[in-house]
């Protein structure tokens, strides 16, 4: 930023005087602004202000005094710029390396020949696009089709509980390092280890950004709980990842215990009585909870298909009851065990996906709003406008900027 302030000065300026100016030096931290008194200007109520510093006389004046100033306080006068409206004369001045300029500012101040001095500030617009160094980021789908840089400009989950019940998280993987808040295991089936579904899945819903590795979560800086309550049937990642009721059971009451708002259940079976009745508890307290989708199932599979559950699926499908939600599902790259790194595909991590976005909508909201996801069309969705509508003063994002 600091290199950009000469350019910025140049524009601003140049929309005022027809005269060249010298640009102010690259290195605001060494500058101070020094207002000097100038003669009152004429105000007309049926005209603009009237009465400037045309005078050679007054403006030769005012240069000579802030080379005095600037001699006592050992500065050096770069540029003036006056300034009527206010009845003031601003002169930009250099100043010692080796003092800050808060604390020459402050001295000057009390100049008798000075209205006021104080230090050249820098702003940020606010319309600069995220990015991200990650390598893999621009293969991940919502990176284009959800503008997930953009939306990490508005919010990135920060402060959002997610808990995702489903096999064990690798929680020593670089992309996951940091974001793992509890690691518990339900399953009862020892030792507790990183497999390759559940760290699937949490890596696309928080996946570190920024650090030069691998992904970027859809909601990179979302807390997990990552509830173990499936295992692997063997070694390989093409091996099938199970649950029981049971183990499912523990892990959603002890999400529920915990206050997760967020509870993503990336799995699909049969209809469990316990299980049902677990989950209206949790709705019936204000906590969503994500399901994937079996397109297999002719209602979608059991808990998607439960009324209240945000059902996902990578494709267009008819669930029964339940609306269905499709988001990006079809060759994800996301994290594995052992700190790496692999395609997947499946209902599963779409709705990951919506986990994640939805830790974006709840971010900075209080704990008992409900939100509700935009679609583009046959259910898809559109990612953007669910989150810009919730954040009035982006709602031109989505159009491509205004």
């Amino acid at each position: 930023m600091r290199g950009k302030l000469p350019a910025l000065v140049t524009v601003f300026l140049g929309l005022l005087v027809a005269i060249p100016v010298r640009a102010a030096p690259a290195d605001p931290d060494h500058i101070i602004l020094v207002m000097l008194r100038a003669g009152p200007v004429h105000y007309r109520p049926d005209q603009s202000y009237g009465g400037g510093y045309g005078d050679a006389i007054g403006a030769s004046a005012r240069r000579r005094t802030a080379r005095q100033i600037a001699s006592r306080h050992h500065l050096a006068v770069i540029e003036n710029w006056p300034m009527p409206i206010l009845g003031i004369d601003c002169f930009v001045m250099r100043t010692q390396p080796d003092r800050l300029p808060e604390d020459v500012a402050a001295d000057v101040t009390k100049d008798r020949d000075v209205a006021w001095s104080q230090p050249i500030r820098l702003y940020h617009a606010q319309g600069v696009a995220k990015t991200y160094n990650d390598p893999l980021f621009p293969a991940q789908p919502a990176a284009k089709a959800w503008r997930l840089a953009d939306l990490h400009g508005i919010a990135t989950g920060k402060g959002v509980t997610i808990a995702v019940i489903d096999s064990g998280v690798d929680t020593r993987h670089l992309d996951l390092q940091g974001r793992i808040a509890i690691d518990h295991d339900f399953t009862g089936r020892l030792p507790l280890q990183a497999e390759w579904h559940g760290t699937g899945i949490a890596g696309v819903i928080a996946a570190k950004g920024g650090n030069g590795a691998g992904i970027v979560g859809v909601a990179p800086e979302a807390r997990l709980l990552a509830l173990r309550a499936c295992w692997q049937i063997g070694p390989t990642a093409r091996d099938a990842t199970v649950c029981d009721s049971f183990s499912l059971a523990k892990a959603l009451n002890f999400a529920l215990d915990h206050n997760a708002p967020i509870i993503n259940m990336s799995l699909s079976g049969p209809p469990d009585l316990l299980l049902e009745r677990l989950i209206e508890a949790g709705l019936a307290r204000g906590r969503t909870i994500v399901a994937a989708v079996d397109p297999a199932a002719a209602d979608g599979g059991f808990p998607a298909s439960m009324a209240g559950v945000i059902a996902v699926s990578d494709r267009s499908v008819h669930a029964g009851r339940n609306p269905v939600y499709i988001a990006p599902g079809r060759d994800i790259p996301t994290t594995e065990p052992g700190s790496l790194w692999s395609m997947v595909n499946g209902s599963s991590y779409s709705a990951a996906h919506v986990s994640g976005l939805l830790a974006l909508l709840r971010e900075g909201q209080p704990s008992s709003r409900s939100f509700a996801l935009a679609t583009a069309g046959g259910g898809v969705v559109n990612a953007c406008l669910s989150l810009t509508r919730e954040r009035v003063a982006h709602e031109c994002l989505c159009d491509g900027g205004c």
